[in-house]
């Protein structure tokens, strides 16, 4: 068993004086505020946050690492928002650019039964021509073969897509999709919610008040979601910190986020690796990606922050692997699953592999002193009987 710190511990090690207030606060339970944040983001005392953060994982979670069997579609990479760090988008037309009938989703899914996967996940761009009921087609012939298998599935932003372009409420399209069998929503789209950012970054995507509504909406219905943030590109301190602090406010209202979920840019082929490259003003904070350093206090500060979701998750597509079994020592209780497929990263640069195997997923989590457990979407532990699996009562 791993020797973590004790309370007392993690105070006398402490390197930054400044630092021991927030760490008798969250020690003592209470809730961190936004300049507790910004000590936490901007502190040299990383090895402290790293061992609060886990102090608050293990009180939360135990000694449990969660992982999911699941699989992703990409449906299509035509997206009119063409965000500047998005190196998966196509226009209509242009060399790369594809789009799945709703056939060939239904069979590349179909592999799902020989894989024994829980979770289907499905994102893609925000194509202007496909119409509300393609994506209906779609869940509900998934659904049909796959009952038991969660269809997780369309960001908040494709939702407001979808009820822009069939002129209907958010609501209205949310509850049809849930009919058709959509059981919750990824976290994507959310990237850093400070107006200074989107504008720079994703000026034709929706503004944050819009993500957050339409999340809160579909908690309203039962649908639960998952949030994400987008980090490592132009912001700044306060407009992570502020971007966690608004998900925490619609958290208290709703309770729907089953977990956060940093993600680290990846620049490469990116427009805005290229305007970093040809600028003298360097806009970018790194023009080869994040460091380990980043990574890792983002993860540690979204567990400290945010004391109202119950996970948070290091998706080791973004992280790589060795990183995202570290991570587990500084907040992390999850680390997504064997994905199979994933190409909006790898478009990126990405250099993990497309897919792990559950051998492999577990021996990430053992060989750091945690216990694997398999769950499916919602958090409900999968037991597995061979090739057959069932939700544990």
């Amino acid at each position: 068993m791993l020797n973590e710190p004790t309370e007392t511990g993690i105070l006398d090690m402490a390197t930054d004086p400044a630092l021991r207030d927030v760490c008798r606060r969250a020690i003592d339970g209470q809730r961190l505020h936004a300049d507790d944040g910004l000590l936490l983001m901007r502190t040299p005392d990383l090895p402290t946050v790293g061992r609060l953060a886990s102090l608050v994982r293990r009180r939360r979670n135990g000694r449990v690492t969660w992982y999911i069997v699941n699989h992703h579609i990409n449906y299509s990479n035509v997206c009119e928002n063409r965000c500047r760090f998005c190196a998966f988008h196509r226009v209509p037309g242009a060399e790369g650019a594809y789009t799945m009938t709703v056939d060939e989703v239904v069979a590349e899914a179909r592999a799902l039964g020989v894989s024994g996967a829980t979770e289907l996940h499905i994102v893609g761009g925000l194509h202007p021509d496909l119409p509300l009921e393609y994506y209906i087609e779609m869940l509900s012939r998934l659904h049909a073969m796959l009952p038991e298998v969660h269809l997780q599935a369309f960001t908040a932003v494709e939702i407001a897509h979808l009820a822009d372009t069939a002129g209907r409420p958010v609501r209205d399209v949310l509850t049809v999709l849930r009919d058709a069998g959509l059981g919750s929503l990824p976290g994507g789209g959310a990237e850093v919610f400070a107006p200074r950012v989107r504008q720079a970054l994703c000026p034709r995507k929706i503004p944050a008040e819009r993500w957050l509504d339409v999340m809160a909406t579909a908690h309203d219905l039962g649908i639960p979601s998952n949030a994400t943030m987008l980090y490592g590109h132009i912001e700044r301190p306060e407009e992570i910190i502020d971007h966690m602090l608004r998900l925490r406010q619609v958290q208290d209202r709703t309770g729907g986020f089953m977990t956060f979920i940093p993600l680290a840019f990846h620049p490469h082929h990116t427009e805005l690796a290229a305007a970093a490259a040809a600028s003298s003003g360097q806009p970018l904070r790194r023009t080869s990606g994040t460091t380990a350093y980043d990574d890792l206090r983002a993860l540690a500060v979204g567990r400290l922050m945010l004391d109202n979701v119950p996970h948070v998750k290091a998706f080791w597509i973004m992280l790589g692997l060795e990183l995202a079994q570290l991570s587990q020592h500084f907040g992390v209780d999850d680390i997504d699953g064997t994905v199979v497929q994933e190409r909006i990263t790898h478009a990126a640069g990405a250099a993990t592999p497309q897919s792990l195997t559950v051998e492999e997923i577990r021996a990430m989590i053992l060989d750091a002193g945690y216990e694997p457990q398999e769950r499916n979407t919602v958090y409900r532990r999968v037991v597995r009987h061979g090739s057959m699996w069932q939700l544990a009562t």
